[in-house]
């Protein structure tokens, strides 16, 4: 089972050229674990809690689903999401790398696509939201990659046991 302790203190990956295709498990948190986003409500038809997305939920979903149409020509692909109370998950799947070759993560792909969507919410929200920087995680096989779209589809559901959880 993924575990989400070891996004917390994950690093970039020495070497690893950020700019090329591949999967990435990225979490993005609100500032100082503040609630913002939604709260995991009761269960719905099949017995599964789920996140009831606040405004500023929902307008955090709203800029997730707009990052594959803004990087097509990239070929990003968010193969998976969830929204959080105070954090976000994405599965990104870029299939033709972002800029030219560079082991510097501040001149690739996916940080821009962070600071773009932490821009955009922000300017939304009327306010600065987010924590500075992103967690991320550079996904190197299939069964890495499942593991981490069954943590995100099963979050909800394990929220008091997740490492954000505030209460």
């Amino acid at each position: 089972m993924w575990r989400e302790s070891s996004v917390r203190k994950s690093i970039r990956l020495r070497g690893y050229d950020y700019s090329s295709a591949g999967a990435y498990f990225v979490t993005i948190c609100v500032k100082n674990g503040h609630e913002m986003l939604g709260r995991v409500v009761g269960h719905d038809d099949p017995g599964v809690p789920f996140v009831q997305l606040s405004e500023y939920g929902k307008i955090a979903e709203k800029y997730i689903k707009n990052i594959e149409p803004h990087y097509a020509n990239a070929g990003v692909i968010v193969d998976k999401y969830v929204v959080m109370p105070n954090h976000i998950h994405l599965l990104i799947v870029v299939h033709s790398g972002g800029t030219p070759r560079s082991s510097c993560p501040t001149s690739a792909l996916l940080p821009n696509i962070s600071a773009a969507f932490k821009k955009m919410t922000n300017k939304e929200f009327g306010f600065s939201m987010w924590q500075d920087r992103y967690h991320d995680h550079v996904i190197r096989n299939k069964d890495s990659y499942q593991r981490i779209w069954q943590y995100i589809d099963e979050n909800p559901a394990r929220w008091a046991d997740d490492c954000y959880y505030t209460k």
